[in-house]
Protein backbone atom coordinates (compact mmCIF):
# COMPACT_ATOMS: atom_id res chain seq x y z
CA UNK A 1 0.00 0.00 0.00
CA UNK A 2 1.17 3.53 -0.77
CA UNK A 3 2.03 5.38 2.48
CA UNK A 4 0.00 8.42 3.52
CA UNK A 5 2.25 11.48 3.35
CA UNK A 6 2.54 13.87 6.30
CA UNK A 7 0.88 16.86 4.62
CA UNK A 8 0.45 19.90 6.85
CA UNK A 9 -2.31 22.12 5.48
CA UNK A 10 -1.46 24.85 7.97
CA UNK A 11 2.14 25.05 6.86
CA UNK A 12 3.37 27.83 4.59
CA UNK A 13 3.87 26.74 1.00
CA UNK A 14 1.57 24.90 -1.36
CA UNK A 15 0.44 21.29 -1.09
CA UNK A 16 2.28 20.67 -4.36
CA UNK A 17 5.56 21.80 -2.79
CA UNK A 18 5.04 19.43 0.14
CA UNK A 19 4.26 16.46 -2.10
CA UNK A 20 7.27 17.12 -4.32
CA UNK A 21 9.54 17.45 -1.26
CA UNK A 22 8.16 14.26 0.33
CA UNK A 23 8.57 12.11 -2.78
CA UNK A 24 12.05 13.53 -3.42
CA UNK A 25 13.02 12.62 0.16
CA UNK A 26 11.65 9.07 -0.26
CA UNK A 27 13.75 8.62 -3.38
CA UNK A 28 16.79 10.12 -1.68
CA UNK A 29 16.39 7.75 1.26
CA UNK A 30 15.94 4.82 -1.16
CA UNK A 31 12.39 4.12 0.00
CA UNK A 32 11.54 4.40 -3.70
CA UNK A 33 13.99 2.84 -6.12
CA UNK A 34 14.45 3.38 -9.84
CA UNK A 35 11.61 1.76 -11.79
CA UNK A 36 9.09 1.95 -8.95
CA UNK A 37 5.59 2.55 -10.34
CA UNK A 38 3.85 5.52 -8.74
CA UNK A 39 0.17 5.37 -7.80
CA UNK A 40 -2.25 6.71 -10.38
CA UNK A 41 -3.30 10.34 -9.99
CA UNK A 42 -6.68 9.31 -8.60
CA UNK A 43 -5.18 6.72 -6.20
CA UNK A 44 -2.66 9.20 -4.85
CA UNK A 45 -5.32 11.91 -4.45
CA UNK A 46 -7.72 9.57 -2.60
CA UNK A 47 -5.01 8.16 -0.34
CA UNK A 48 -3.72 11.59 0.71
CA UNK A 49 -6.96 13.54 0.69
CA UNK A 50 -5.90 16.07 -1.97
CA UNK A 51 -7.34 17.04 -5.34
CA UNK A 52 -6.32 15.32 -8.55
CA UNK A 53 -5.18 18.70 -9.88
CA UNK A 54 -2.69 18.99 -7.00
CA UNK A 55 -1.30 15.53 -7.81
CA UNK A 56 -1.06 16.28 -11.55
CA UNK A 57 0.98 19.42 -10.86
CA UNK A 58 3.25 17.59 -8.38
CA UNK A 59 3.85 14.70 -10.80
CA UNK A 60 4.53 17.17 -13.60
CA UNK A 61 7.11 19.03 -11.51
CA UNK A 62 8.81 15.75 -10.59
CA UNK A 63 8.75 14.72 -14.23
CA UNK A 64 10.35 17.99 -15.33
CA UNK A 65 13.08 17.57 -12.73
CA UNK A 66 13.87 14.13 -14.14
CA UNK A 67 12.80 12.26 -11.00
CA UNK A 68 9.79 10.62 -12.68
CA UNK A 69 9.15 9.42 -16.21
CA UNK A 70 5.80 8.72 -17.84
CA UNK A 71 4.81 5.83 -20.07
CA UNK A 72 1.80 6.07 -22.32
CA UNK A 73 -1.08 4.16 -20.75
CA UNK A 74 1.04 2.92 -17.83
CA UNK A 75 1.50 5.94 -15.56
CA UNK A 76 4.52 7.43 -13.81
CA UNK A 77 7.69 5.63 -12.70
CA UNK A 78 10.73 6.61 -10.64
CA UNK A 79 13.50 7.35 -13.12
CA UNK A 80 16.55 7.29 -10.91
CA UNK A 81 17.47 6.43 -7.36
CA UNK A 82 18.87 9.82 -6.32
CA UNK A 83 17.44 13.23 -7.14
CA UNK A 84 19.46 16.12 -8.47
CA UNK A 85 20.53 18.57 -5.83
CA UNK A 86 18.06 21.46 -5.65
CA UNK A 87 19.45 24.75 -6.89
CA UNK A 88 16.87 27.00 -5.25
CA UNK A 89 13.86 26.81 -2.97
CA UNK A 90 10.65 25.75 -4.69
CA UNK A 91 8.77 28.69 -6.15
CA UNK A 92 5.10 29.22 -5.40
CA UNK A 93 2.88 27.29 -7.78
CA UNK A 94 1.89 28.97 -11.02
CA UNK A 95 -1.73 28.68 -9.99
CA UNK A 96 -1.10 30.78 -6.88
CA UNK A 97 0.60 33.40 -9.07
CA UNK A 98 -2.39 33.55 -11.38
CA UNK A 99 -4.87 33.67 -8.51
CA UNK A 100 -3.00 36.63 -7.05
CA UNK A 101 -2.66 38.63 -10.28
CA UNK A 102 -5.73 37.70 -12.33
CA UNK A 103 -8.25 40.04 -10.65
CA UNK A 104 -6.15 43.07 -11.61
CA UNK A 105 -4.72 41.78 -14.90
CA UNK A 106 -8.12 40.88 -16.35
CA UNK A 107 -10.76 42.98 -14.60
CA UNK A 108 -9.63 46.43 -15.67
CA UNK A 109 -11.07 47.82 -12.44
CA UNK A 110 -7.83 48.44 -10.56
CA UNK A 111 -6.56 51.99 -10.26
CA UNK A 112 -2.99 50.88 -10.95
CA UNK A 113 -1.27 51.79 -14.22
CA UNK A 114 -2.01 48.63 -16.31
CA UNK A 115 1.47 48.10 -17.77
CA UNK A 116 1.13 44.31 -17.53
CA UNK A 117 -2.44 44.04 -18.79
CA UNK A 118 -3.68 42.86 -22.18
CA UNK A 119 -6.00 45.69 -23.22
CA UNK A 120 -5.40 49.04 -24.85
CA UNK A 121 -6.57 52.49 -23.71
CA UNK A 122 -10.31 52.83 -24.43
CA UNK A 123 -9.76 55.79 -26.73
CA UNK A 124 -7.50 53.64 -28.96
CA UNK A 125 -10.32 51.22 -29.78
CA UNK A 126 -12.52 53.84 -31.39
CA UNK A 127 -15.13 54.44 -28.72
CA UNK A 128 -17.76 55.84 -31.07
CA UNK A 129 -17.62 52.75 -33.27
CA UNK A 130 -18.12 50.42 -30.32
CA UNK A 131 -20.78 52.49 -28.56
CA UNK A 132 -22.76 52.95 -31.77
CA UNK A 133 -22.58 49.19 -32.40
CA UNK A 134 -23.79 48.36 -28.89
CA UNK A 135 -26.69 50.83 -29.18
CA UNK A 136 -27.67 49.31 -32.51
CA UNK A 137 -27.48 45.77 -31.11
CA UNK A 138 -29.80 46.71 -28.26
CA UNK A 139 -32.54 47.26 -30.87
CA UNK A 140 -32.85 43.48 -31.17
CA UNK A 141 -36.31 42.40 -32.43
CA UNK A 142 -38.68 41.55 -29.60
CA UNK A 143 -39.18 38.07 -31.00
CA UNK A 144 -35.49 37.29 -30.48
CA UNK A 145 -35.84 37.86 -26.73
CA UNK A 146 -37.91 34.70 -26.20
CA UNK A 147 -35.20 32.14 -26.87
CA UNK A 148 -31.55 31.54 -26.11
CA UNK A 149 -30.29 32.27 -29.61
CA UNK A 150 -28.69 29.98 -32.18
CA UNK A 151 -26.53 27.22 -30.61
CA UNK A 152 -23.60 27.98 -32.93
CA UNK A 153 -23.93 31.73 -32.40
CA UNK A 154 -25.58 34.61 -34.26
CA UNK A 155 -25.88 33.34 -37.89
CA UNK A 156 -25.14 36.70 -39.54
CA UNK A 157 -21.84 37.07 -37.63
CA UNK A 158 -20.83 33.49 -38.45
CA UNK A 159 -21.54 34.16 -42.12
CA UNK A 160 -19.50 37.38 -41.93
CA UNK A 161 -16.58 35.54 -40.33
CA UNK A 162 -16.74 32.68 -42.81
CA UNK A 163 -16.73 35.11 -45.73
CA UNK A 164 -13.82 37.12 -44.30
CA UNK A 165 -11.71 34.08 -43.48
CA UNK A 166 -12.44 32.43 -46.82
CA UNK A 167 -11.31 35.56 -48.63
CA UNK A 168 -8.17 36.17 -46.57
CA UNK A 169 -6.92 32.84 -45.16
CA UNK A 170 -8.73 29.55 -45.79
CA UNK A 171 -12.11 28.30 -47.06
CA UNK A 172 -14.60 27.72 -44.26
CA UNK A 173 -18.38 27.39 -44.11
CA UNK A 174 -20.59 29.10 -41.50
CA UNK A 175 -21.50 25.76 -39.89
CA UNK A 176 -17.80 25.24 -39.15
CA UNK A 177 -17.72 28.48 -37.12
CA UNK A 178 -18.71 28.28 -33.45
CA UNK A 179 -19.02 31.53 -31.47
CA UNK A 180 -17.74 31.61 -27.88
CA UNK A 181 -17.45 33.94 -24.90
CA UNK A 182 -13.93 34.99 -25.87
CA UNK A 183 -10.82 32.97 -26.68
CA UNK A 184 -10.42 31.47 -23.19
CA UNK A 185 -13.90 29.96 -23.46
CA UNK A 186 -12.83 28.48 -26.80
CA UNK A 187 -9.72 26.92 -25.20
CA UNK A 188 -11.90 25.48 -22.44
CA UNK A 189 -14.27 23.88 -24.96
CA UNK A 190 -11.35 22.30 -26.83
CA UNK A 191 -9.90 20.86 -23.62
CA UNK A 192 -13.31 19.56 -22.48
CA UNK A 193 -13.89 17.95 -25.87
CA UNK A 194 -10.52 16.42 -26.71
CA UNK A 195 -8.73 15.65 -23.44
CA UNK A 196 -9.08 13.59 -20.31
CA UNK A 197 -7.25 13.96 -16.96
CA UNK A 198 -3.66 12.84 -17.30
CA UNK A 199 -3.33 13.75 -21.00
CA UNK A 200 -0.23 15.68 -22.00
CA UNK A 201 -0.86 19.10 -23.55
CA UNK A 202 2.01 20.99 -25.16
CA UNK A 203 2.19 24.76 -24.64
CA UNK A 204 4.68 27.45 -25.58
CA UNK A 205 7.20 28.56 -22.97
CA UNK A 206 6.96 31.45 -22.38
CA UNK A 207 3.30 31.58 -23.31
CA UNK A 208 -0.21 32.69 -22.37
CA UNK A 209 -0.34 32.44 -18.56
CA UNK A 210 -4.05 31.77 -18.11
CA UNK A 211 -3.82 28.81 -20.47
CA UNK A 212 -1.41 26.97 -18.15
CA UNK A 213 -3.87 27.21 -15.28
CA UNK A 214 -6.73 26.10 -17.53
CA UNK A 215 -4.84 23.03 -18.73
CA UNK A 216 -4.07 22.06 -15.14
CA UNK A 217 -7.68 22.70 -14.11
CA UNK A 218 -8.74 19.98 -16.55
CA UNK A 219 -6.32 17.55 -14.94
CA UNK A 220 -4.00 17.56 -17.94
CA UNK A 221 -0.22 17.88 -17.79
CA UNK A 222 1.13 21.01 -19.55
CA UNK A 223 4.59 20.54 -21.03
CA UNK A 224 6.39 23.67 -22.20
CA UNK A 225 8.19 23.90 -25.54
CA UNK A 226 10.73 26.71 -25.63
CA UNK A 227 9.83 29.70 -27.79
CA UNK A 228 12.29 32.47 -28.58
CA UNK A 229 12.94 35.08 -31.24
CA UNK A 230 13.93 32.19 -33.53
CA UNK A 231 10.54 30.53 -33.02
CA UNK A 232 9.72 27.18 -31.46
CA UNK A 233 12.47 24.76 -30.47
CA UNK A 234 11.49 22.09 -32.99
CA UNK A 235 14.05 19.57 -31.77
CA UNK A 236 12.67 19.77 -28.25
CA UNK A 237 9.15 19.51 -29.63
CA UNK A 238 10.03 16.36 -31.58
CA UNK A 239 11.65 14.76 -28.50
CA UNK A 240 8.73 15.57 -26.21
CA UNK A 241 6.16 14.43 -28.76
CA UNK A 242 7.96 11.12 -29.29
CA UNK A 243 8.28 10.48 -25.55
CA UNK A 244 5.00 11.84 -24.17
CA UNK A 245 2.48 11.33 -27.00
CA UNK A 246 0.62 14.61 -26.42
CA UNK A 247 -3.07 14.99 -27.16
CA UNK A 248 -2.80 18.52 -28.49
CA UNK A 249 -0.68 21.67 -28.61
CA UNK A 250 -1.65 25.33 -28.24
CA UNK A 251 0.28 27.71 -30.52
CA UNK A 252 0.30 31.50 -31.08
CA UNK A 253 1.41 31.49 -34.72
CA UNK A 254 1.26 35.27 -35.16
CA UNK A 255 2.41 37.96 -32.65
CA UNK A 256 2.88 35.47 -29.86
CA UNK A 257 2.00 36.44 -26.30
CA UNK A 258 4.26 37.51 -24.59
CA UNK A 259 7.11 37.79 -27.13
CA UNK A 260 5.32 39.44 -30.06
CA UNK A 261 7.07 37.17 -32.59
CA UNK A 262 5.59 35.10 -35.44
CA UNK A 263 6.46 31.67 -36.79
CA UNK A 264 8.12 31.56 -40.19
CA UNK A 265 6.40 29.56 -42.96
CA UNK A 266 9.17 26.96 -42.69
CA UNK A 267 8.55 26.52 -38.95
CA UNK A 268 4.80 26.35 -39.50
CA UNK A 269 5.27 23.56 -42.07
CA UNK A 270 7.60 21.71 -39.69
CA UNK A 271 5.09 22.03 -36.86
CA UNK A 272 2.31 20.59 -39.03
CA UNK A 273 4.58 17.72 -40.05
CA UNK A 274 5.32 16.87 -36.40
CA UNK A 275 1.63 17.01 -35.51
CA UNK A 276 0.95 14.58 -38.36
CA UNK A 277 3.84 12.31 -37.41
CA UNK A 278 2.92 12.08 -33.72
CA UNK A 279 -0.83 12.42 -34.19
CA UNK A 280 -1.76 15.40 -32.03
CA UNK A 281 -4.13 18.32 -32.57
CA UNK A 282 -2.94 21.89 -33.06
CA UNK A 283 -4.98 24.71 -31.52
CA UNK A 284 -4.00 27.91 -33.29
CA UNK A 285 -4.47 30.93 -31.02
CA UNK A 286 -4.97 33.52 -33.77
CA UNK A 287 -6.37 36.45 -31.82
CA UNK A 288 -3.62 38.92 -32.81
CA UNK A 289 -3.69 38.36 -36.59
CA UNK A 290 -5.52 41.59 -37.42
CA UNK A 291 -2.69 43.54 -35.78
CA UNK A 292 -0.03 41.75 -37.88
CA UNK A 293 1.32 42.48 -41.34
CA UNK A 294 -0.43 40.64 -44.20
CA UNK A 295 1.04 37.34 -45.32
CA UNK A 296 2.10 35.90 -41.95
CA UNK A 297 1.94 32.09 -41.68
CA UNK A 298 -1.43 30.50 -40.86
CA UNK A 299 -1.57 26.90 -39.65
CA UNK A 300 -5.28 26.70 -40.41
CA UNK A 301 -4.69 27.85 -43.99
CA UNK A 302 -1.83 25.40 -44.53
CA UNK A 303 -3.71 22.49 -42.97
CA UNK A 304 -7.25 23.18 -44.16
CA UNK A 305 -8.67 22.50 -40.64
CA UNK A 306 -7.82 18.79 -40.80
CA UNK A 307 -5.98 18.69 -37.48
CA UNK A 308 -5.85 22.44 -36.76
CA UNK A 309 -8.52 24.21 -34.70
CA UNK A 310 -8.44 27.96 -35.18
CA UNK A 311 -9.36 30.31 -32.30
CA UNK A 312 -10.22 33.96 -32.94
CA UNK A 313 -11.36 36.91 -30.84
CA UNK A 314 -12.33 40.57 -31.12
CA UNK A 315 -10.96 41.68 -27.74
CA UNK A 316 -7.77 43.18 -29.20
CA UNK A 317 -9.37 45.26 -31.97
CA UNK A 318 -12.74 46.19 -30.43
CA UNK A 319 -12.94 45.71 -26.67
CA UNK A 320 -12.47 42.85 -24.20
CA UNK A 321 -15.80 43.71 -22.57
CA UNK A 322 -17.78 42.36 -25.56
CA UNK A 323 -16.50 38.80 -24.87
CA UNK A 324 -16.94 37.38 -28.36
CA UNK A 325 -14.58 34.74 -29.72
CA UNK A 326 -14.77 32.00 -32.31
CA UNK A 327 -13.71 28.45 -33.09
CA UNK A 328 -13.19 27.13 -36.62
CA UNK A 329 -12.95 23.36 -36.90
CA UNK A 330 -13.41 20.49 -39.33
CA UNK A 331 -16.91 19.31 -40.19
CA UNK A 332 -16.33 16.15 -38.17
CA UNK A 333 -15.19 17.97 -35.00
CA UNK A 334 -17.47 21.03 -35.03
CA UNK A 335 -20.63 19.10 -33.94
CA UNK A 336 -18.84 17.68 -30.89
CA UNK A 337 -17.54 21.12 -29.88
CA UNK A 338 -21.09 22.41 -30.23
CA UNK A 339 -22.44 19.59 -28.06
CA UNK A 340 -19.96 20.45 -25.30
CA UNK A 341 -20.76 24.16 -25.60
CA UNK A 342 -24.46 23.49 -25.07
CA UNK A 343 -23.84 21.06 -22.20
CA UNK A 344 -21.61 23.45 -20.28
CA UNK A 345 -23.14 26.87 -20.93
CA UNK A 346 -25.87 26.81 -23.57
CA UNK A 347 -25.71 29.65 -26.10
CA UNK A 348 -23.60 32.80 -26.17
CA UNK A 349 -24.85 36.39 -26.06
CA UNK A 350 -26.61 37.35 -29.29
CA UNK A 351 -26.60 41.01 -28.26
CA UNK A 352 -22.80 41.01 -27.97
CA UNK A 353 -22.49 39.13 -31.26
CA UNK A 354 -24.81 41.59 -33.00
CA UNK A 355 -22.65 44.46 -31.68
CA UNK A 356 -19.49 42.83 -33.05
CA UNK A 357 -21.13 42.28 -36.43
CA UNK A 358 -22.28 45.90 -36.56
CA UNK A 359 -18.81 47.21 -35.64
CA UNK A 360 -16.79 44.96 -37.96
CA UNK A 361 -19.10 45.44 -40.94
CA UNK A 362 -18.56 49.19 -41.16
CA UNK A 363 -16.06 50.79 -43.52
CA UNK A 364 -14.52 52.53 -40.55
CA UNK A 365 -13.48 49.26 -38.90
CA UNK A 366 -10.59 48.59 -41.28
CA UNK A 367 -9.42 52.18 -40.94
CA UNK A 368 -9.61 51.85 -37.15
CA UNK A 369 -7.49 48.67 -37.20
CA UNK A 370 -4.92 50.33 -39.46
CA UNK A 371 -4.78 53.33 -37.13
CA UNK A 372 -4.45 50.99 -34.13
CA UNK A 373 -1.60 49.12 -35.80
CA UNK A 374 0.22 52.38 -36.47
CA UNK A 375 -0.23 53.61 -32.90
CA UNK A 376 1.11 50.32 -31.56
CA UNK A 377 4.14 50.48 -33.86
CA UNK A 378 5.06 53.93 -32.54
CA UNK A 379 4.41 52.83 -28.94
CA UNK A 380 6.62 49.74 -29.28
CA UNK A 381 9.53 51.79 -30.57
CA UNK A 382 9.18 54.28 -27.70
CA UNK A 383 8.98 51.40 -25.24
CA UNK A 384 12.06 49.63 -26.58
CA UNK A 385 14.04 52.88 -26.50
CA UNK A 386 12.92 53.76 -22.96
CA UNK A 387 13.65 50.29 -21.59
CA UNK A 388 17.04 50.18 -23.26
CA UNK A 389 17.87 53.42 -21.45
CA UNK A 390 17.24 51.56 -18.20
CA UNK A 391 19.56 48.70 -19.11
CA UNK A 392 16.69 46.34 -20.01
CA UNK A 393 17.01 44.10 -23.06
CA UNK A 394 14.12 42.54 -25.02
CA UNK A 395 13.75 38.78 -25.03
CA UNK A 396 12.82 39.13 -28.69
CA UNK A 397 12.26 41.92 -31.18
CA UNK A 398 8.46 41.96 -31.63
CA UNK A 399 7.08 41.87 -35.17
CA UNK A 400 3.97 43.80 -34.14
CA UNK A 401 1.18 43.80 -31.60
CA UNK A 402 0.96 45.30 -28.15
CA UNK A 403 3.64 43.51 -26.11
CA UNK A 404 7.35 43.99 -25.45
CA UNK A 405 8.98 41.46 -23.11
CA UNK A 406 12.24 42.76 -21.66
CA UNK A 407 14.36 42.69 -18.54
CA UNK A 408 17.76 42.93 -16.95
CA UNK A 409 20.46 40.37 -17.61
CA UNK A 410 21.17 39.60 -13.94
CA UNK A 411 19.74 36.37 -12.54
CA UNK A 412 16.90 36.48 -10.00
CA UNK A 413 17.62 35.81 -6.33
CA UNK A 414 15.42 34.89 -3.38
CA UNK A 415 14.99 38.57 -2.50
CA UNK A 416 15.13 40.23 -5.92
CA UNK A 417 13.09 38.62 -8.66
CA UNK A 418 10.22 39.37 -10.97
CA UNK A 419 7.55 38.59 -8.38
CA UNK A 420 9.11 40.73 -5.66
CA UNK A 421 9.52 43.69 -8.02
CA UNK A 422 5.92 43.27 -9.25
CA UNK A 423 4.73 43.31 -5.63
CA UNK A 424 6.62 46.54 -5.00
CA UNK A 425 5.23 48.01 -8.22
CA UNK A 426 1.65 47.27 -7.19
CA UNK A 427 2.20 49.15 -3.94
CA UNK A 428 3.44 52.06 -6.06
CA UNK A 429 0.29 51.96 -8.21
CA UNK A 430 1.76 50.06 -11.17
CA UNK A 431 0.53 46.68 -12.42
CA UNK A 432 3.44 44.61 -13.78
CA UNK A 433 3.38 41.11 -15.28
CA UNK A 434 6.63 39.30 -14.30
CA UNK A 435 8.24 36.62 -16.43
CA UNK A 436 7.35 33.96 -13.84
CA UNK A 437 3.74 34.49 -14.87
CA UNK A 438 4.39 33.17 -18.40
CA UNK A 439 6.82 30.27 -17.95
CA UNK A 440 7.00 26.89 -16.25
CA UNK A 441 10.76 27.14 -16.00
CA UNK A 442 12.76 29.15 -13.51
CA UNK A 443 13.62 32.36 -15.40
CA UNK A 444 17.33 32.88 -15.95
CA UNK A 445 16.88 36.64 -15.76
CA UNK A 446 14.42 39.18 -14.37
CA UNK A 447 11.95 40.20 -17.05
CA UNK A 448 8.42 41.51 -17.54
CA UNK A 449 5.80 41.68 -20.26
CA UNK A 450 5.10 45.34 -21.00
CA UNK A 451 1.99 46.65 -22.74
CA UNK A 452 3.47 49.17 -25.16
CA UNK A 453 0.47 51.47 -24.86
CA UNK A 454 1.37 52.22 -21.24
CA UNK A 455 5.07 51.38 -20.95
CA UNK A 456 6.59 54.79 -21.76
CA UNK A 457 4.77 56.33 -18.79
CA UNK A 458 7.12 58.43 -16.59
CA UNK A 459 5.68 56.81 -13.44
CA UNK A 460 6.76 53.35 -14.66
CA UNK A 461 10.18 54.49 -15.86
CA UNK A 462 10.90 56.20 -12.53
CA UNK A 463 9.96 53.01 -10.68
CA UNK A 464 12.15 50.79 -12.87
CA UNK A 465 15.05 53.22 -12.50
CA UNK A 466 14.87 52.78 -8.72
CA UNK A 467 14.78 48.98 -8.93
CA UNK A 468 17.34 48.22 -11.62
Amino acid sequence: MWPVLAIDRGKRGSLVDQIVAAISAMVNERQLGAGTKMPSVRQFAKCNGVSTFTVVEAYERLHQSGLLSSRRGSGFFVTRSLPQAPTAPSAPSLQSEIDALAPDLYSGQAEALPVGAGWLPPEWYGENTILDAVRHAMKIPAGRLRGYGHPLGFPALRQHLATSLSGELFPVEPDQVLLTNGATHAFDLVLRTLTRPGDVVLVEDPGYSNLLALVRHHGCVPVGIARSEAGLDMEELARQAAQLHPKLMFVNTVLQNPLGTSLSPAQAHRLLALAEQFDFWLVEDDIYRELAAPGEASLAAMDGLRRVIRVGSFSKTLSPVLRVGSLCASRSLAPELLRVKMLTGLTTSEINERAVLDATSTRGYRRMVERLTGQLGDARERTLEALQGLGMRPLARPRGGMFVSAGWLDAPTATRNGRSIADAALKAGILLAPGEFFTQRTPGRIWFRFNAAYAANPQLLAFLRQHR
